[in-house]
């Protein structure tokens, strides 16, 4: 019995951190352009597809393929920072939200027309075999997710905080006239977000679509890891794996226990519900940024 909720604990831990390496996606933009990217979920699939071309239909061997995947989606990003929000620098926040969704519908139109709406079957990046530890079982792409979303982690929080560009970009992030004043490069931290968001997008597909079936739907995932990047607080890059473990573990206990009760799907509702509970006594969630602002 133990040794049941201790699987279910540790699988729902790891799928938590895989909600937070989605969730950084949310994080970077925001951090560097103040813009909350509603198209997080798209731009996966569209890393999923690309590595699929890439691999599958093209016949490369998945390293080469994961690289050419990788500078495609970098491409992608650049192009729509410059195509769509370098245009709104100074614009309000709420327009840039609205073009988010715009590029969400877009690229879902584009994925559908490029790819068309049938199931494929994504490459296995990593071995099937699940791990065995103590009579736990663990997917081994969720393992190596939970690995990838640490050191991502540590490594953004460490650029956002400690470097000279990722200073400036948090700057930006705070206004953007001022980051001119300043003699920052407004242009060039928001298309460097973009492109840091199109490689997250691809190492996301990587670990969550290992050899699973692949369709323009896949993309439920950037509203799933939702709850994370509101929980955490969109400022906080370390905060999230707190935040994924936390609605991951929650998640999975629901899922094992409440739901033959209920007879229904609980776990789908409930980081939700737990995001809501949380927001209501601390808005920016967990580690967001409290701001003063005078009036």
């Amino acid at each position: 019995m133990m040794t049941e909720f201790f699987n279910y604990t540790l699988n729902g831990a790891l799928l938590g951190l895989l909600y937070a390496l989605v969730a950084m996606g949310f994080v970077v933009i925001y951090r560097a352009s103040k813009v909350f990217n509603m198209a997080v979920g798209e731009m996966i699939v569209l890393g999923a597809f690309l590595l699929w071309w890439a691999i599958q239909s093209r016949g490369m061997h998945p390293a080469l393929g994961i690289g050419v995947a990788l500078l495609i989606a970098v491409v992608v990003g650049l192009l729509i920072e410059r195509l769509l929000f370098r245009r709104l620098i100074g614009e309000s926040v709420f327009s840039m939200i609205m073009v988010t969704i715009g590029l969400l519908i877009l690229m879902r139109g584009l994925v559908l027309v490029i790819w068309g709406p049938q199931e494929r079957q994504f490459p296995a990046i990593f071995p099937l075999a699940p791990l065995i530890v103590f009579d736990m079982i663990v997917p081994r792409s969720l393992a190596a997710g939970g690995v990838i979303a640490v050191l991502a982690a540590l490594g953004l929080h460490w650029f956002f905080n400690h470097s000279r560009s990722g200073l400036a970009m948090s700057a930006v992030a705070e206004d953007h006239q001022i980051a001119l004043s300043m003699g920052i490069s407004v242009r060039r931290s928001i298309a460097f977000a973009w492109a840091l968001g199109g490689v997250l997008s691809v190492v996301t597909a990587m670990v969550y679509l290992s050899g699973k079936s692949l369709t323009f739907l896949s993309s439920e995932i950037g509203f799933a890891a939702l709850p994370v990047a509101l929980l955490a607080g969109l400022e906080s890059i370390a905060g999230l794996l707190l935040a994924g473990l936390i609605v991951g573990i929650v998640q999975g206990l629901t899922s094992a226990y409440i739901d033959p009760l209920i007879g229904g799907n609980a776990a789908a509702v409930v980081p939700y519900i737990f995001m809501l509970v949380v927001l209501v006594v601390r808005p920016t969630g967990m580690f967001g940024w409290k701001r003063i602002e005078r009036v």
